[in-house]
C-alpha cells in the first residue's frame, strides 16, 4: 500500500487519468465476449425450422449450448430503418407468441460462457433497403439506436450484420463505403455496452470486390463469418460442389476462384486479420437433376435443381440430416473427391454435393493450419440433430467443436430431492372426457396425461377459448415454470 501512495505522488493527474482510461478500455474489451475457449464455434439458427413437421421440426430446446461458443439467431428484419422481429409470433412472447428469442437467450443460463447475437438481413431481405438506410446519416442513427435498444431489451450480446450484399442485388456502388460508416457507428455505439459486432460475408470474388472494404471492416468488427459455401448450385448448368476446399487442375480459370482456399486467402491478402476470420461450413448440400443419369461426376450436365427433400422441402438443397439418411438407407452412392476434399452422392437422376464428417474434419484442420479464429456453421437445424444416422446428435457440429476446443463439458443435471413436494401451478386447464383437453384460462399449459404436449389457451371476444396444440421435441417435456420445453429429467412432475 505505501508503494502505491508513493507512485501516486510521482504521477501527475494527466498520467493517472490515462492509466484509468486504459484500464477501462481493457475491461470493456474483455467484457465483449463470453467465450473462454481457444477458438470460436459460431452457430446460426434458421428459426423458421420451428414450423417444420415430424423429425424436421426444430425447437430452441434442441440446441446444445455446449457445442457452440456463439449462437446467432436468424433473422431480424429492417423496418422503417429500425431492427424488428421478422416473425413476431415465433420470435416474441408478447400477444401469446412462442417467445423463441427469450428461450434462445435463456440458453446462457445453462452455459454462462455462451454469447448470443441477433442476425439482421439474410438472402430474402435483399439489399435495397439496407443500401438506402446506410446512405442516410439520420437513418443510420435511427438504426444504430434501435439495435442497441433491441439487444438490451431481449438480452442479446451483439449484432450479426448479414446484409447480402452491399453494392449488389439492388444496392449502389456507394454501399461499399457506406457499409464501413455504418459499422463504425455501430461499433462506437456498442462499445459502452460491451456488445459484439460481426458479419456474414460472401466468398465469391465478384461480390467481395464490389461489396467490401476489407481493412475498414476488420477495423470495426469483432469477427467476420466467411460464408464459404454456395460456391456452386442449381443456378449453374453442370454439377458443382457446394463447398470445394481447393481448385482442381481440370477446372477453368474462373472455376478455380470458387473454392474455400481461394476465398479465405483473398480475405487475408486484402487486409483481414486471420484471427478475426471464421470459416463458414454448410450443414447441407446443393443438389441437381442430372441430364443423363449415367453421367454422374463433377461437371456433369444438369437440367435444374434436385428434388426437394422430405424435411427441408426446398428444391436444389438437402439438409445433412436428409443426405446422411439417404446414403445410409436409401441406396445413394457416395464418392469422395480429391482436392474438393468432400463427397458427392447420386441416385438415378439426383445428385448432391455436401460435407460429411470426414470433410468437415479436413476443413477444421485447414482453419487451424491457417490460424483462423474459428469455425461457423449454417445452420443448426440441418445437422443430424436427432442422431438418426450415427447414433450421435450433431455429428458435423460436434466434429468441429471437439476438434477445436476439446470435448464439451456439460454440468450434471440438478438433483431432485425425493422428499421435496411437487407444487402445481394455481391455474390449470381441466380435462373433459367427452371433449378432450379444455381451456379454462389464458396461457400455456401442460397436458396432464402427456408431458410432451402443451396448449396455448387464448380467450376470445365471445368468452370462449381458442386452443392451440404443441408438442415438444424428442426427449423434451413442457416445463410450466419456464413456459417452454426443457430436458425431460429437469421438469418437475414428469
Amino acid at each position: 500500500m505505501p508503494r502505491g501512495r508513493n507512485l501516486q505522488k510521482k504521477m501527475g493527474l494527466k498520467e493517472i487519468c490515462l492509466v484509468l482510461l486504459f484500464t477501462a478500455a481493457l475491461a470493456a474489451a474483455a467484457g465483449k465476449d463470453r467465450n473462454t475457449k481457444p477458438y470460436k464455434v459460431v452457430c446460426y439458427l434458421g428459426s423458421w425450422a420451428n414450423y417444420r413437421t415430424g423429425d424436421a421440426k426444430f425447437l430452441i430446446e434442441h440446441i446444445d449450448p455446449f457445442l457452440c461458443t456463439h449462437l446467432i439467431y436468424g433473422f431480424a428484419k429492417l423496418s422503417n430503418n429500425q431492427i424488428a422481429a421478422y416473425d413476431p409470433y415465433l420470435d416474441l412472447k408478447e400477444n401469446w407468441g412462442l417467445g423463441a428469442i427469450e428461450r434462445f437467450n435463456n440458453l446462457k443460463q445453462k452455459n454462462p460462457n455462451l454469447s448470443t447475437l441477433i442476425a439482421i438481413g439474410g438472402w430474402n431481405e435483399g439489399s435495397t433497403k439496407y443500401s438506402a438506410m446506410a446512405a442516410d446519416p439520420n437513418a443510420r442513427k435511427t438504426f444504430v439506436k434501435s439495435v442497441v435498444d433491441f439487444c438490451q431489451k431481449y438480452g442479446f450480446d451483439g449484432l450479426d450484420m448479414d446484409w447480402e450484399y452491399p453494392a449488389n442485388r439492388g444496392g449502389a456502388p456507394s454501399d461499399k463505403q457506406n457499409f464501413i460508416t455504418l459499422l463504425k457507428e455501430l461499433s462506437e455505439a456498442f462499445e459502452p455496452h460491451g456488445l459484439l459486432l460481426s458479419a456474414a460475408v460472401a466468398a465469391g470474388k465478384a461480390t467481395m470486390d464490389t461489396a467490401y472494404d476489407i481493412p475498414g471492416m476488420a477495423k470495426y468488427m469483432d469477427f467476420i463469418n466467411v460464408m464459404a459455401y454456395d460456391l456452386h448450385g442449381s443456378w449453374e448448368k453442370t454439377t458443382g460442389h457446394n463447398a470445394p476446399l481447393y481448385a482442381r487442375e481440370e477446372e477453368s480459370e474462373n472455376e478455380k476462384l470458387l473454392n474455400v482456399d481461394y476465398a479465405i486467402n483473398y480475405w487475408i491478402s486484402h487486409g483481414a486479420p486471420r484471427n478475426k476470420l471464421v470459416l463458414g461450413m454448410g450443414l447441407y448440400g446443393r443438389s441437381f437433376t442430372l441430364g443423363n443419369p449415367s453421367n454422374t461426376g463433377l461437371g456433369a450436365p444438369a437440367t435444374g435443381p434436385g428434388s426437394a427433400g422430405p424435411m427441408t422441402k426446398e428444391p436444389g438443397m438437402l439438409g445433412y440430416n436428409e443426405i446422411c439418411l439417404s446414403v445410409k438407407d436409401g441406396g445413394w452412392q457416395e464418392v469422395f473427391v480429391p482436392k474438393v476434399e468432400a463427397p458427392y452422392a447420386f441416385k438415378g437422376n439426383q445428385w448432391v454435393g455436401y460435407d460429411n464428417k470426414k470433410s468437415i474434419e479436413i476443413k477444421t484442420d485447414y482453419l487451424i493450419k491457417e490460424k483462423l479464429g474459428g469455425g461457423m456453421v449454417w445452420s443448426l437445424e440441418t445437422d443430424d440433430f436427432r442422431g438418426k444416422c450415427f447414433g450421435e446428435t450433431y455429428p458435423l457440429l460436434a466434429t468441429i467443436s471437439n476438434k477445436l476446443n476439446g470435448n464439451a463439458v456439460r454440468p450434471p443435471p440438478p438433483t431432485v430431492d425425493p422428499q421435496q413436494p411437487i407444487t402445481q401451478p394455481p391455474v390449470r386447464p381441466t380435462v373433459d372426457p367427452g371433449m378432450g383437453f379444455r381451456c379454462t384460462g389464458d396461457g400455456y399449459f401442460r397436458d396432464p396425461s402427456n408431458c410432451s404436449n402443451f396448449y396455448l389457451c387464448v380467450k376470445q371476444p365471445t368468452g370462449d377459448y381458442a386452443k392451440h396444440t404443441y408438442t415438444c421435441g424428442e426427449g423434451l417435456a413442457f416445463d410450466e415454470e419456464i413456459k417452454a420445453c426443457n430436458f425431460h429429467d429437469r421438469v418437475k412432475g414428469c
